[in-house]
Formats: C-alpha cells, sequence, structure tokens
C-alpha cells in the first residue's frame, strides 16, 4: 500500500527516496558485496550513487605513507557515493564493514527520478547536511585533542545512528577500535585507553564494537568540562 501525500512529507529525505524509488526498483541492480570488499576505488570513474539495503558501509582515504583515514559510515536505509556528480574520479574507496547489500543508481536515473519527485530542494539540504557535518569533524580535528575529538565523534554518530536501548542510546553501526582510531586521528591503543576512561566514568558501554551512549548530556558536559581544563590539540 502506498503511503500518503502527507505520510510522506514526514519522512526525512532518504527514506522519501527509498520510496520514489520503488516504481524502477526492479530495474535497478542490486550488488551483493562480501565483507572486506570494495564498493568502488579511489580513482575509479564510478558515475552511480549507492542506497544500503542492508549491512554497513565506510568512505576511506589512504595516504601515500599507508595511513588510513576513516571519512564517514553508512547504514541500512542510507545513501552514499554522492561525489559522482563532480565528475571527477572518486577520491576516496567505499567498503564493505559487513556482508551488504546495494542498490547501484547511475546518476541520470538518480537525477530523473528527483526531478520527478520534486525532490532536488531535499537533495540540495542533504547534500548541505553533510556537508556541516564534514566541517564539523574537521573543526573538532584541528582544535580538540584526541580523547574530546573521540568524545565528540561518538556523540554525532549516537545522534545520527542511536537506537534507544534500556541501558541509553545505542549507536547502530558497529565499530572496531581501529576504525575509530582512524575516524579520529590516534592510534588504537589510544582508543582503548580513552573508552575504559569514558567506561568507568559511566559515560558509556561496549561490547564487541557496538557502543552505548548511556546518557548524550553527560558525555557532552564531559567534553565541556574538558575543555574547560584544557581545549589543547593532542
Amino acid at each position: 500500500m502506498s503511503l500518503t501525500a502527507q505520510a510522506i512529507g514526514q519522512m526525512k529525505f532518504t527514506d522519501r527516496i527509498v520510496e520514489s524509488l520503488r516504481p524502477i526498483q526492479q530495474t535497478l541492480p542490486i550488488i551483493a558485496i562480501p565483507r572486506g570488499s570494495h564498493i568502488y576505488n579511489c580513482t575509479e570513474n564510478d558515475r552511480s550513487l549507492y542506497l544500503v539495503k542492508s549491512g554497513q558501509v565506510k568512505t576511506v582515504i589512504v595516504t601515500s605513507t599507508g595511513k588510513r583515514c576513516l571519512l564517514d559510515l553508512y547504514i541500512a536505509g542510507e545513501i552514499f557515493g554522492e561525489l559522482c556528480m563532480t565528475r571527477i574520479s572518486r577520491v576516496e574507496t567505499a567498503v564493505a564493514m559487513a556482508d551488504t547489500e546495494l542498490l547501484r543508481i547511475p546518476y541520470s536515473k538518480f537525477f530523473e527520478m528527483l526531478n520527478a519527485g520534486g525532490l532536488l530542494e531535499e537533495f540540495a539540504e542533504h547534500l548541505a547536511n553533510r556537508l556541516s557535518e564534514r566541517q564539523r569533524v574537521i573543526v573538532d580535528l584541528v582544535t580538540l585533542e584526541s580523547e574530546l575529538r573521540l568524545a565528540a565523534r561518538l556523540l554525532q554518530l549516537s545522534h545520527r545512528f542511536g537506537q534507544t536501548h534500556q541501558r541509553g542510546l545505542k549507536i547502530g553501526a558497529r565499530l572496531t577500535q581501529e576504525e575509530l582510531a582512524e575516524m579520529v586521528g590516534t592510534t588504537r591503543s589510544r582508543v582503548g585507553y580513552f573508552l575504559k576512561r569514558f567506561r568507568e566514568a559511566g559515560l558509556l558501554e561496549s561490547s564487541n564494537g557496538w557502543i552505548t551512549i548511556r546518557n548524550e548530556a553527560n558525555l557532552a558536559g564531559y567534553i565541556e568540562a574538558r575543555l574547560g581544563l584544557s581545549g589543547a590539540v593532542a
């Protein structure tokens, strides 16, 4: 049964994209990507966007010295690969973090769908929100010490992926300590140490890569309190 116009209006942009894709979904390729496999690679000329149907994806950049930077995460219901609109080769690599199923949407079909559904303005807002998130991450990277960078990133992830749980707000994306280190520009051992401090302070719980924020306000308060004491980049 199709959704009413009123219900669709209340949906977030990615949900509206999923709904708009239904009439043409049978014409689009669904691809299965095993855990650890690449969806596309840096320098590849790939002109498609992707909708995550199941699983989890990360985008990364690897420097000439081998250092990895984890740019972003995507879970079921999210779209990634928007940089194909720049008409240049991919600057990042997309990797499946678990066995993942994707809907591949050619650039031309995606914009046909946006035009037909009157979604161009919302897509521009979606891109602006993504840009705002990236700018916030950059500011944190250059102004916060490593412990606070991790705390701030976890807070951001809880806002984006948080699922209400009896113990708090569970981040709906599984992350290793190595991946957290790649997100905030520090070492795995430092991430392990910081997570232990956060657990001891009652700010979060972590088990097998799943992190639950016990209280978002307390974690935000921890960051503010530490900024009042230090604020140095490390």
